[in-house]
C-alpha cells in the first residue's frame, strides 16, 4: 500500500503544479466517446512517473496530455510515454481538451483542491494522489461538487486495492480476531531521502522552473530549489508526515474497518534531527478514537526504520491480525481465564465450592487429558501485480461504468482530515474533534 519503500525501491511520489484558476462549464459525460481512455497527467513528478507506470500497465488507456513547473519532467514523460503526451504550460488547457476523459492530478497538496475543482467543473474524472486536501474544509467541497457533477473521483492511497488488505478486511470483519479496540500503525524512515531530502537536477533555476506556477495561492516567497524539488519539508505547501503518511495508515485503517473516520484526535510532533530547510515534523505520535468502539496509534519518525511502508496491529478479543508491506499474519489469542491466584487466598471450602461449579470449571479448568487443536496462526504473501496498477484498474473500470471505487473523495475527504486534526492537535496542544454535521473538523 505503500507509495514509498526504500527497501522494495519504491521512490517517493512527486509534485508540481499547474497555474491560475479557471472553471470550464461543461455537462457530465456519462464515459469515454471509445473505448480508450485519453487522459492527462497534471504534474509530472517521480511519483506520477511511477503513477503513470501504474496507469499503463492497464489496456485501453492513452497519456495524450502533461503539464508540469520544471521543463526536465516534461522531457522525461515524453521520453517515456512518446511525443503524443503533448505538454501544455496551462493545467487549464488539458481541462479544455473534450477529446480528454480524465485527469491525474500529482501536484503540490495546495494545488489539489483547485485543480480538482477545476477539472470537475470541465466535466473530467480524477485520479488525485493523495492526500486529497491541503486544508479539511477543501475536502468537503471536492466530494460535494464531483457528486452533483457526476464525476469519479478516486484518490491515491493505492493500498485499499491490494489483494493483501482484502483479505484483512474479510478476516476483520468475519469475526475471526473477534472485536477489534485497539490498532497500532507505523510508517518509519531513516535517511535524507526518506526525510524528503531529494536530489535536485543540476539544470534547476528561475529559467527551468515555473516558480510563479509552482506557487499558485501559497504564501509568496524567493525563488528556492529547495522549496520546489523538497516541497513536502514546508507547511506552505504540505502537511509533512501527517498528509504525506499517516493518511496511508488511516485510509487502510478505516477500509478494514469499514469506518467512516474518527471522532477524536489527540498528537504531539516535534522536529528532532533534520532542522535544516524544513518546518515539518520529522517525528509525530497520534492516537485517533473512532465511533465504532476502537482506537489507533499512529506513529511516525524519519531516524529509524524498523517498521517502515505501513506496520499494522489489528488487535482482537480473539486473535492479532499483523498487516505488513507485502505480508499478513493472523496470531490467535490464548484467552484462558485462570483464577487460581486468587482464588487460593480464600478459605479452602470456598475455593472448592467455586471449582465445583460446572461453569468455572468448564472456563478455567478444562480437560488436559482430552487431545484437542487450537488455530495457532496463518500467514499470506502478496504476489503478482502492484497494488498501484489495481488501484488504476478500478480507477478506469470506474469510469467506464460510472461506478466509482470505495476510495472515492467523500473517503479521500476523511482519510486526509485524520491528517488535518492530528497536525492542528499538535500544533495547538489540545484535543481536536470531528463534527459529523458539518462533515468537517469542529469549529
Amino acid at each position: 500500500m505503500a507509495a514509498y519503500n526504500h527497501a522494495m525501491g519504491y521512490s517517493r511520489r512527486s509534485f508540481v503544479l499547474g497555474s491560475g484558476a479557471a472553471a470550464f462549464a461543461q455537462g457530465p459525460k456519462a464515459g469515454p466517446a471509445n473505448d480508450r481512455i485519453q487522459v492527462g497527467v497534471i504534474g509530472c513528478g517521480a511519483r506520477s512517473q511511477q503513477l503513470m507506470q501504474g496507469l499503463m500497465a492497464n489496456t485501453g488507456v492513452a497519456i495524450t496530455a502533461i503539464s508540469d513547473a520544471y521543463r526536465g519532467r516534461v522531457i522525461r514523460t515524453q521520453e517515456n510515454w512518446g511525443a503524443a503526451a503533448k505538454e501544455y504550460r496551462d493545467y487549464r488547457e488539458i481541462l479544455a481538451r473534450k477529446d480528454v476523459d480524465a485527469v491525474i492530478v500529482a501536484t503540490p497538496d495546495h494545488w489539489h483542491h483547485r485543480m480538482c475543482l477545476d477539472a470537475i467543473a470541465a466535466g473530467k474524472d480524477i485520479y488525485c494522489e493523495k492526500p486529497l486536501t491541503y486544508r479539511s474544509s477543501e475536502g468537503k467541497e471536492i466530494a460535494e461538487a464531483a457528486a452533483k457533477a457526476g464525476r469519479i473521483v478516486q484518490v491515491g492511497s493505492q493500498g485499499c486495492s491490494s489483494i493483501l488488505q482484502e483479505r484483512a478486511r474479510e478476516i476483520v470483519q468475519s469475526g475471526k480476531i473477534g472485536r477489534v479496540t485497539l490498532i497500532r500503525a507505523a510508517y518509519n524512515r531513516n535517511s535524507a531521502a526518506g526525510a524528503w531530502l531529494y536530489p535536485i537536477p543540476p539544470d534547476a533555476t528561475p529559467q527551468t522552473v515555473d516558480w510563479d506556477r509552482f506557487l499558485g495561492n501559497a504564501p509568496k516567497h524567493v525563488y528556492s530549489n529547495e522549496r520546489f524539488f523538497r516541497w513536502r519539508c514546508f507547511n506552505d505547501y504540505s502537511g509533512g508526515i501527517a498528509t504525506d503518511l499517516f493518511v496511508h495508515l488511516c485510509t487502510t485503517i478505516q477500509f478494514v474497518m469499514k469506518s467512516d473516520g474518527p471522532s477524536k484526535a489527540v498528537a504531539m510532533g516535534e522536529l528532532y534531527r533534520w532542522k535544516e530547510n524544513r518546518d515539518v515534523y520529522d517525528t509525530i505520535n497520534g492516537l485517533l478514537e473512532y465511533p465504532e468502539g476502537f482506537a489507533a496509534n499512529l506513529s511516525s519518525t524519519f531516524n529509524n526504520e524498523s517498521l517502515a511502508a505501513g506496520s499494522f496491529q489489528f488487535l482482537g478479543t480473539e486473535g492479532t491480525l499483523v498487516l505488513n508491506y507485502g505480508n499478513l499474519q493472523v496470531l490467535a489469542e490464548s484467552g484462558q481465564e485462570d483464577n487460581r491466584w486468587i482464588v487460593e487466598s480464600w478459605p479452602r471450602a470456598m475455593e472448592k465450592a467455586y471449582y465445583d461449579d460446572p461453569k468455572i470449571r468448564q472456563s478455567e479448568l478444562p480437560d488436559t487429558r482430552a487431545a484437542r487443536l487450537r488455530p495457532s496462526s496463518e500467514s499470506y504473501l502478496a504476489e503478482g501485480v502492484d497494488s498501484t496498477v489495481s488501484h488504476f484498474a478500478n480507477w478506469l473500470k470506474g469510469i467506464r461504468t460510472r461506478q466509482g471505487h470505495w476510495e472515492d473523495a467523500q473517503v479521500g475527504h476523511r482519510a486526509a482530515a485524520c491528517a488535518h486534526m492530528l497536525n492542528l492537535s499538535a500544533r495547538e496542544e489540545r484535543v481536536v474533534k470531528w463534527d459529523p454535521k458539518r462533515n468537517d473538523i469542529a469549529g
